[in-house]
């Protein structure tokens, strides 16, 4: 049995004080609408008969010993049941002409002996207080008289006759709202343990790295940017929101990717997860801006050839992307890439689904591809497919620098995750560490001091106008290539840098299905370069 975590415990309990407190109003408004509507009131009333010796005794010797208290002490006992009988009830039902039967009457009728006497206490319950009295005066004569007849004995006195009680029995109404309130905040409280001890995801929390066996190198909390009803979140955060938590989140996470690389040097960063819908194309995106807001030349790349997403995020057009690259020359990659609006970003879409994703990622053509563009960029962010099912980036992962492994927090299974870092560590990936994404800010305390002010309204995204929204990429000139990186001994060659040819042109997707071309950089002027980039 796995170690129950009381303050992890406690933490997680916090998402359900407010089903706690719901489901305890609706238990107490619930029971006192039963008790005070829907509840029959019961009236209790009760007689007392007293055992005496019998007369003819009295006659003999009045005294009255030890032993006949004894003997009438054990016939209370058996004078109790008979109460009770059939005999006694039905002739009951016929005297006050009750609509009861036997069994329904002998419910309502109790006989309890008070202790060290010789007293019987009848007790009966109706919804009627003035029946109530009536039944027991009744049961009690009947009862007497009955006992005479089968016994011969004269020792049964009555003394103490019923009285009309106009305060119902039953009304427990503290008592039921007291209960009904436990009742409902302990059930509450069973429900969330049984969830919190059988959920299998990864949480963050303290203990985290020791539970999965791998550093959280980053988290990313959840964004909290408002957006205008009917349309889709913008999901550069970090373009279009600065200040937010998001945006300083994404910062921390590339300080800290700088930090495990700083004596091999980090030139290639791999971006996967073990599940669809993770937040791994998000978290790539926005951490390739970052890179690119700090000065470097950095190159994103969609190798999910399956269901890459990036040309969505980035609204590039898909026409030609990398899987049309890796079965053409490598020397020719200038063509597939397109300049964003972000100064030092490039993107290279994932291109039309080919039927060989894996073999196309394993080849050799992949291999060159890497090395050709590790010459001409800082950083190249290769956002990769999931684990669970496909081998694609467990391909991709024996030829980068880092793998970042994306887990989207309180929904990833443990088991999954597991699995994908067992995967990952068969074919020696360096895996930098997990990012968990979607933490929730009050988990995540440190970025509490940041608050909601860096978050951008409607008002701001009117501010940011349709135009910076939409074209995201636009056309470049060959001087704008990102030269080869180049050693200091090594003699710059202007020329070759720019033989590559022309970065293909995305203005817009209706424009982009003409496949670009390579044209001299002398041959448009200032004016016709502004009109392509309008269109």
């Amino acid at each position: 049995m796995e170690e129950i975590d009381l303050k992890d415990f406690l933490s997680y309990l916090k998402k359900f004080v407010i089903a706690m407190v719901v489901v305890a109003i609706i238990a107490v408004a619930g029971t006192y609408v039963y008790d005070t509507q829907i509840k029959t009131p019961l009236y209790t009333t009760y007689t007392k008969i007293l055992l005496v010796k019998n007369q003819e005794d009295d006659a003999v010797n009045a005294a009255t010993t030890l032993n006949d208290i004894s003997v009438n002490q054990k016939l209370a006992a058996t004078y109790s049941e008979f109460v009770k009988s059939r005999l006694v009830l039905q002739q009951v039902i016929d005297e006050l002409h009750l609509d009861y039967s036997v069994e329904k009457l002998a419910k309502n009728v109790s006989v309890t002996n008070v202790t060290d006497t010789q007293v019987l206490k009848v007790s009966v319950t109706d919804p009627n207080p003035e029946r109530a009295r009536d039944i027991a005066d009744t049961t009690t004569a009947v009862f007497a008289r009955e006992i005479t007849k089968l016994t011969g004995l004269d020792n049964v006195r009555p003394y103490e006759d019923a009285q009309v009680n106009s305060t119902p029995s039953n009304n427990t109404l503290t008592r039921d709202l007291i209960i009904a309130g436990l009742i409902a905040v302990f059930g509450v409280l069973a429900i969330a343990f049984i969830i919190y001890y059988f959920d299998d995801t990864v949480k963050y929390n303290e203990d985290l790295e020791r539970k999965i066996g791998l550093p959280v190198i980053g988290k990313i909390i959840r964004s909290d940017v408002s957006t205008r009803r009917g349309r889709k979140p913008d999901e550069l955060i970090v373009q279009r929101y600065p200040k937010s938590a998001v945006t300083e989140s994404i910062k921390s996470l590339r300080t800290n990717l700088q930090f495990t690389s700083v004596d091999k040097g980090l030139h290639t960063i791999l971006m996967t997860s073990s599940l669809a819908s993770e937040g791994k194309s998000f978290v790539s995106a926005n951490l390739a801006i970052s890179f690119a807001q700090s000065g470097r030349r950095t190159l994103i790349v969609d190798c999910d050839l399956r269901k890459g997403r990036l040309h969505h995020i980035f609204h590039s057009p898909n026409i030609q992307g990398l899987s049309h690259l890796l079965v053409d020359k490598a020397v020719n990659f200038s063509h597939y890439i397109q300049k964003t609006s972000i100064d030092n970003l490039y993107i290279i879409t994932r291109g039309t689904y080919p039927p060989n994703p894996s073999e196309l990622l394993g080849s050799d053509k992949n291999k060159e591809l890497i090395n050709v563009l590790k010459q001409h960029f800082d950083i190249i962010i290769f956002d990769g497919a999931p684990c669970n099912g496909v081998t694609d980036s467990i391909i991709m992962s024996t030829l980068v620098d880092e793998v970042l492994i994306v887990t989207k927090n309180a929904a990833t299974p443990r088991s999954t995750l597991d699995a994908t870092r067992d995967m990952l560590a068969k074919v020696n990936a360096p895996i930098a560490g997990v990012v968990m994404n979607e933490v929730d800010k009050k988990v995540a305390k440190y970025y509490s001091y940041y608050g909601a002010k860096g978050s951008r309204t409607e008002t701001n995204d009117e501010q940011i106008g349709i135009e910076r929204q939409r074209q995201i990429t636009r056309p470049i000139e060959e001087e704008e290539i990102p030269p080869a990186r180049r050693s200091a001994a090594a003699p710059v060659d202007t020329e070759a840098d720019l033989s590559h040819g022309e970065i293909m042109t995305s203005a817009s997707a209706s424009a982009s299905s003409r496949v670009a071309t390579r044209r001299p950089a002398s041959s448009k002027t200032p004016t016709a370069r502004t009109k392509t980039a309008r269109k």
